[in-house]
This record gives structure tokens, sequence and C-alpha cells, in this order.
């Protein structure tokens, strides 16, 4: 008989009076993949800090192969042998794809780094997690990297470690593409086969049921279920997440598109988009689906203003105080200018750019429209906290009140509180980069109701998304991106995923 690698027995964990964690236990075998599940704010991220040593818990006993366990730093857990892959890869931008993946164990030769044994050992450990179309290089800066490629930076990482026993990997697929994840899930297949445990944390139920030998469910910081994945299905795990019988996640009403709200013609950026073109209409979902890769986020940062533009024409009729206003430029205007006309960006990487982590959750929600709050330029804190109360309540974000900071919130809560800005803004088109990313199956049939409510009162959505039927469910036309350039619209009523991937990759 083999003994369990990891075992968490009666863990809890307390800050102030929320208690983020309540006599938790769970066990994973050695080479096994066991799941950790529940909605945004269960209780995961909180287990997975004590776990890597980030945090204390209060009180219950951690062991590792039989031995008790309570590392008291990050570096403690990495050498007793846990590795951690967080859903924001954290990653040292201005070094080397090498220099990242071993830092702190560089090859050496009395003193000096063996540069060449470096990129070696680097292609190699990029070789596990690395796809044919999205190719990464030992030399390549870090900041040179899409956020997918960070994301397998990160897992390679972690897995080039000779004394990894618990790999912990926090949505390791939110990022990536349908061949990625095909890899990284073919890397943990060489993982279990050598006696490494994962634990593995994900909203998207699909992965879990493919991936995973066993579960553990968190509400509300305790346990509520655990067995075999086996012997469980999608439909029970949601079920227990949220702990009733949750309707229909896709909620797609009747739409009736209005007038054009923005409309883009033959638009080149510096590399992507080629000759995009597109029409966005009041009331109406207009879904970009694609590879990674294809310039579905080039098309949406270009359109905001924040990649130049070659060629091309961007007219915009959004309205303000009733009176429509109009733009035209093959340059583009300014980000400022177009928050100005009505437009707001969610960007998919909301760490770097969608939450100022170190601001409280009032001042992000208010951070673009802080003239509404004050006058004379000081800013009413009252009135700040009145309004963010609201929206809080109105998405469901979990958290201890207005004034916490958005870096003590769980990432799918820190999604809501980038659209909350935007919602807050009253922009007229909403141009979301992969808004459910991270967010559990509650939120994300929130975030639908949001958007529903939002075209309702005439507003236009252009949204990206990697999940096919995410796509199907919520958009009322879908246009394919592929190597840059925009397909025509076809509605979503009629496509399957397997047309729509068809598109993308022939």
């Amino acid at each position: 008989m083999v003994g369990p690698r990891l075992v968490v027995d009666r863990v809890s964990r307390a800050f102030g009076p929320t208690h983020a964690l309540s006599a938790v236990s769970l066990s994973v075998a050695p080479g096994e993949v066991h799941a950790l599940l529940g909605e945004n704010g269960a209780g995961k991220s909180t287990l997975m800090s004590i776990l890597a040593g980030a945090d204390r818990a209060d009180s219950g006993v951690l062991s590792l192969d039989g031995v008790r366990f309570s590392p008291k730093t990050p570096a403690e857990a990495r050498q007793a042998g846990v590795q951690i892959v967080q859903q924001e890869a954290a990653l040292c931008a201005h070094l080397s794809v090498a220099e990242n993946l071993f830092l702190g164990s560089e090859p050496a030769w009395l003193g000096v780094v063996q540069c060449a044994k470096l990129v070696r050992l680097s292609e190699a450990a990029l070789s596990r997690v690395m796809s044919a179309s999205n190719p990464i290089s030992p030399r390549q800066l870090v900041s040179e990297l899409s956020p997918s490629q960070r994301q397998l930076v990160a897992i390679g990482r972690a897995l080039a470690q000779p004394n990894c026993r618990l790999l912990i990997l926090d949505e390791p697929t939110a990022s990536l593409s349908q061949a990625e994840v095909s890899a990284l899930f073919g890397a943990l297949g060489s993982v279990k086969a050598a006696g490494v445990s994962v634990i593995y944390i994900s909203h998207v139920l699909e992965e879990v049921e493919q991936i995973a030998d066993s579960y553990t469910v968190l509400r509300d910081g305790s346990n509520v279920a655990s067995g075999r994945m086996a012997d469980t299905s999608p439909l029970e795990l949601v079920t227990k997440m949220a702990g009733r019988v949750l309707e229909e996640v896709y909620e797609h009403p009747e739409r009736l598109a209005g007038e054009v709200a923005l409309s883009v013609n033959g638009l080149s950026g510096v590399r992507l988009p080629k000759g995009a073109s597109l029409e966005l209409r009041r009331g109406e979902v207009l879904g970009i689906a694609g590879l990674l890769g294809a310039g579905r986020t080039e098309l949406l940062r270009a359109i905001f203003g924040l990649n130049r533009v070659k060629t091309g024409e961007i007219r915009v009729a959004a309205w303000s105080g009733g009176k429509a206003l109009s733009a035209r430029s093959a340059a583009g205007p300014s980000a400022k200018a177009r928050l100005a006309q009505g437009l707001g960006l969610l960007s998919e990487d909301r760490k770097l750019e969608g939450v100022s982590q170190r601001l409280s959750i009032a001042e992000n929600i208010t951070l673009s429209s802080l003239e509404r709050f004050g006058s004379f330029g000081l800013v009413s804190s009252k009135r700040q906290h009145t309004a963010t109360a609201a929206w809080i309540t109105r998405l469901g974000i979990v958290c201890q009140g207005p004034s916490q900071r958005a870096q003590e919130l769980s990432g799918g809560n820190q999604q809501k509180l980038a659209l909350a800005r935007l919602l807050q803004h009253d922009v007229d088109v909403l141009l979301l980069d992969e808004p459910t990313r991270g967010i559990d199956v509650r939120s994300r049939g929130e975030i639908y109701r949001l958007m529903n409510s939002a075209t309702r009162e005439g507003k236009a959505i252009l949204m990206v998304s990697s999940y096919l039927p995410e796509l199907l469910g919520v958009c009322d036309r879908i246009q394919v991106m592929r190597r840059g350039v925009l397909g025509a619209p076809k509605r979503a009523a009629g496509l399957t995923e397997r047309e729509v991937l068809q598109e993308a990759m022939l």
C-alpha cells in the first residue's frame, strides 16, 4: 500500500470576520490528478496559498509523504517539492524564456552560466508543453510573448524542477488554444507516470472530466463533496458547487438589432489584423472566433486605439447625451478619445491591464469616471462607495466591501471588477476580450445576463472568446478570424462548433 502524497486535515483560515476556509480536508495520491472545484470565492486560492507557503493556516495539519508540512515561505514550499503555477504567470518580463525557466538554478561552471547548456535544457522543458502552431524560442524575452505563451513557460518551469512532488495548476488552460491544451494534457500524463501529484483548478468541467482522477468541491470555504471523477458528471459537479440546480447557462433572448454603432472597413495593423471589416449594431452581440494568435485581440486593441493602425477606417456612432458622435480615422484616436466616444475595452490580461491591483474595489470601478464623484478636483469616497456597493451586489462580487484591495480578490472576481468599471462608465459599445475567462459557471451566467441587459438598453457588444459553446450560445452573429483575416459574418443560430473550427483552421 502506498500512502497519500498530500493530506490536508481540517485546515481553517480567517481574515477578520470572513472565514475563507473552515475545516477543509482532502488527500491526493502519488501520480494522481485531483481537481479542486468551487465557485469564485469558495476558498480555492486561499488553500493553494497555504500549500505554496504564501499564507499560514490558523488551524489544521498538512502533511507531505507522511511528514508534517508547514512552509513559512514560498521558498520552503518549493524546496519541499511543491510547485504552483498561478492563473496569471509570474515571470520576469525583462529576462529571456531560458533565464525564466531556470532562474536560480542555471547550469554554471566556476560561477559562469553555460549559455549553450541553458538553451538545450530550455528547449527540452518547452517541448513538453509547446505546440507546433505556437512556438517559443528560449532566447525570446518574456515581454515579447503572448499571454498564452507566458502561461506555457510558467508550466514548463514548474515541470523542469527535478524535485517536484506536488504540482498545483490554477486555471492552466485559460489562455491556451485547443492544441496547447492537448499538449499540456500529454505532458501531465508523463508527470503522472513519474509519480508526481497534481492539484488541478479549473472552471472548465469538460477538461476536468478528461484529466482528473478525483475531485473535491469547496463551497463558502467548506468541503461539500469529494470522490472519484468516474463516479460523477459535470452537471452533478455544477449542482454541488452552486448548492442548487442551475438554470441553462446560456440565455439568448430574441434581440432586435438597431442602427450601426461601430463599423470597421479594411483595418490593418502593423502585423495583425489584415484588412478586417465588420459592422456592429446596437442591441446585438457579435462574436469573433479563431485560434490564439489569429489576431482577434489585436483587432479589438486597434479599434480601441491601443494598437497602431496602418490602413483602414473605424467609424463610431455612439450616443452621448442623446447626440450622435462620429469618428473616422486611419491612424486611430487615443484610447482616451475612444472612451469619450462611448467605446470600452475589457482586456484579456486583467492582471496587467484590467485591474489596478493596489487600488480598492471602489477606486477601480470609478477610475475612468472620477469627475462624477466630486467637484473642484476632490473625489467623495462616500459617493464612490455608494455606487460601488450597488455594482458589488449586481455582479455578485465576493469581497469584504468597497474598500478592499483588488489584489485580495480571486481572479474571477477581479474580472467582474473590470467589467463593472465599463458598466459604471456607461459605455455604448463594449469590446469584450475573453470576458468569462477564469469565471465559475454561476458567475458566467451572471455575466451573460448583464450582457443581455446591456443589449436591451441598446448597447452593442463585440466579443472575443476561445470557448466555442459560449460564442454559439450568446452571440447573434459570428465572424471567424484566421491568420489576421476576418471572415464574413454568419448567424450563430445556424453554426456548429465543427464549422467554426474548420473555418479557423483550414
